[in-house]
């Protein structure tokens, strides 16, 4: 007796359908970081004690040489860019820990391309990084730094690009990881360096020359220094003081402009998110 063979209906795929994996990926991110409200106080704990303890212990030893700016108002754009980061790295590592509980499986098996897994994935750790940047937005006046519509909104998007990059960077660091513990060793090894050479901390000006190299190098100083240098174009302060802690970036005796900082970012991130959706398409 022959058997009739039932069909099997293979779902379709399509650019549609990508565009609600991307969605549905970043509604989850977003979802998760709401939830977890201790993630949320612990992300913004380092970078509040950077600016209102380190900044006010730094400030009181440089007292005199920098007339008329107040030191936590020098280390702000840099402590936005911490929190920003850090948070973006956090969120690229729940790939690993979506990988541990099978989730990232159920995720490669869905009828839509990895690329819309690894773009929703980067979108959603550079929205939840820009809404916890925010908070440290919102403490601007605690700083001396005005509330400016135009400075805000500057602020925002340079924190959406440089957390779209930094997502990508972790994801691509995450796609082929099996446990947290590795990731966050390696997180660690990267992101400290980047963080203390990218000027967050500590001016531009009159480095050694092998301290200048290393920060003409490192990403992250095109990240920092346009949020910076939009934050001294609303500040009233002294020629002096703005050449010591507002040099820019300099390329030996190029200066190099906010756009092509911005632009090196953007680059990078788009780069990243390559290489992130090529680890995917390797991924088991």
């Amino acid at each position: 007796m022959a058997t009739e063979a039932i069909g099997v209906r293979v779902p379709d795929r399509g650019a549609w359908h990508d565009l609600r994996a991307v969605k549905i990926v970043l509604h989850r991110e977003m979802l998760r970081f709401v939830n977890d409200r201790t993630r949320m106080l612990s992300m913004l704990m380092q970078p509040v004690l950077w600016l209102f303890v380190m900044g006010t212990g730094l400030g009181s030893l440089v007292q005199g040489s920098i007339p008329g700016v107040d030191y936590r108002t020098f280390m702000y754009p840099g402590m936005i860019s911490m929190t920003v980061i850090m948070t973006a790295m956090f969120s690229a590592g729940s790939i690993v820990w979506d990988r541990e509980f099978g989730f990232l499986r159920e995720m490669l098996v869905a009828p839509v391309s990895r690329g819309a897994i690894v773009i929703g994935k980067c979108l959603g750790g550079a929205v939840v990084a820009v809404g916890q940047g925010v908070v440290i937005v919102a403490m601007a006046g605690l700083v001396g730094v005005p509330y400016e519509p135009g400075l805000i909104v500057t602020l925002l998007l340079e924190m959406f690009l440089a957390a779209f990059t930094i997502t990508a960077f972790g994801v691509t660091l995450a796609a082929r990881m099996k446990n947290m513990q590795t990731f966050f060793g390696l997180m660690q090894m990267a992101i400290m360096p980047m963080m203390f050479l990218s000027g967050a901390m500590f001016p531009l000006a009159n480095l050694p020359s092998w301290l200048h190299v290393l920060t003409m190098v490192n990403p992250m100083t095109y990240a920092v220094d346009p949020m910076r240098q939009a934050v001294f174009a609303h500040l009233d302060v002294p020629a002096a003081a703005e050449v010591m802690l507002n040099p820019g970036v300099r390329w030996f005796d190029y200066q190099v402009p906010v756009g092509v900082e911005l632009g090196i970012v953007a680059g990078l991130g788009v780069v990243l998110l390559g290489v992130a959706v090529l680890q995917f398409r390797k991924a088991e």
